[in-house]
């Protein structure tokens, strides 16, 4: 299928500038909104205690739920419509958590029916977590993520640059220090933090060009994404996770016929200047790029419009994601090894100059 001429020649390198402006913007924002809120709005998986989903036949104020549920000793945190407006469903959150969930169903169930006698309830479901197994669902997925940018360092590195070894040991290493450290009680984010930024120095110092553009895409793709979460108030679960996680596989996959296709050109046109041969590469693989997003824009955004509530942040998630990891193929990934070549030829002439 023909979808884009293959001889356009539209000038994305000459842009680049105006997308790192945009993409700079966009990462400050993230970045000042979790410094603000103190970090994500954990849900229940990895904050702990207890959500209760109820329906009622008629509309209820959030604040009336709230205030006839107070007697309890749930320590509830805030109660918010969920789903479609005519359903009349609620999520009520609360920081106490019980073993009991089935008494704590029917515990609820009773006090609003009884508060509402004319307004039929029913508790459509109800989740536990205590605060130790969140925080542990919370390093992990943590760590998931961060093991899945090493495996691509190692596996870039290899596949672009024949570096398997050097890649190896360099995130054996880092893993080493991980949980060497990890044991010394620093915390997972800040260790993790501290590790992709290790993790993009040492790959800026040996050389692993291709790992690098890989490495900031992602973390451009993961940062914003969260970011946009973060400036919604919307919450991180272990669907969310996933959803990053796919996002990262997503864009990885992007990024990789971006990059296979500038390494073809630049074997066939070696006398090109490198910004030619970017531009290019992206204009001959964009009708793959564009019809890939556009067909798995379509399926996330009927997941979004018609999954239902539960899904809802999932298929948010993977539409922010896909929209920004195409973007970051083109506008973020590629640009780096031009910067990246631009900056080493600079050195040269540098050192050529002071041998004269």
């Amino acid at each position: 299928m023909q979808f884009i001429k293959p001889d356009i020649d539209l000038d994305f390198i000459g842009k680049r500038r105006f997308a790192f402006l945009g993409s700079l913007v966009l990462i400050a924002a993230s970045i000042v909104s979790l410094a603000v809120k103190g970090g994500p709005t954990y849900g229940i998986d990895f904050a702990g205690g207890t959500l209760i989903q109820v329906q009622f036949a008629q509309a209820i104020a959030p604040q009336a739920i709230k205030d006839c549920l107070t007697s309890m000793d749930l320590q509830i945190t805030s109660v918010q419509g969920f789903g479609e407006k005519g359903e009349h469903e609620y999520l009520i959150r609360a920081a106490g958590a019980s073993a009991a969930i089935q008494s704590v169903a029917s515990k609820v169930e009773e006090s609003l029916q009884a508060a509402y006698p004319e307004n039929k309830v029913e508790v459509r479901r109800v989740e536990m977590v205590g605060p130790k197994v969140g925080q542990d669902l919370r390093e992990k997925a943590l760590l998931a993520m961060f093991s899945a940018i090493l495996f691509i360092v190692v596996y870039i590195s290899g596949r672009f640059e024949l570096k398997w070894m050097l890649s190896i040991i360099m995130a054996s290493c880092l893993f080493v220090i991980l949980f060497v450290l990890k044991n010394f009680g620093v915390s997972i984010p800040i260790l993790i933090v501290a590790a992709v930024l290790v993790t993009l120095c040492l790959s800026f110092y040996l050389k692993l060009r291709f790992a690098t553009g890989a490495i900031v895409a992602l973390v451009h793709d993961v940062l914003i994404t969260v970011g946009i979460f973060s400036l919604m108030d919307k919450e991180f679960t272990l669907p969310i996770i996933a959803a990053l996680l796919t996002i990262i596989g997503y864009s990885l996959n992007d990024t990789i016929i971006v990059f296979d296709r500038i390494r073809e050109n630049t074997r066939k046109y070696h006398r090109k200047s490198y910004e030619v041969i970017v531009n290019r590469s992206i204009n001959e693989t964009l009708s793959r790029t564009l019809l890939t997003s556009l067909t798995t824009l379509v399926v996330v955004v009927a997941l979004f419009v018609l999954g239902g509530g539960i899904i809802h942040d999932f298929a948010f998630a993977l539409i922010i994601g896909v929209l920004v990891g195409t973007y970051s193929s083109i506008y973020v990934a590629s640009p780096v090894l031009l910067v990246w070549e631009q900056t080493g030829k600079k050195q040269k002439g540098e050192s050529k100059g002071r041998g004269r």
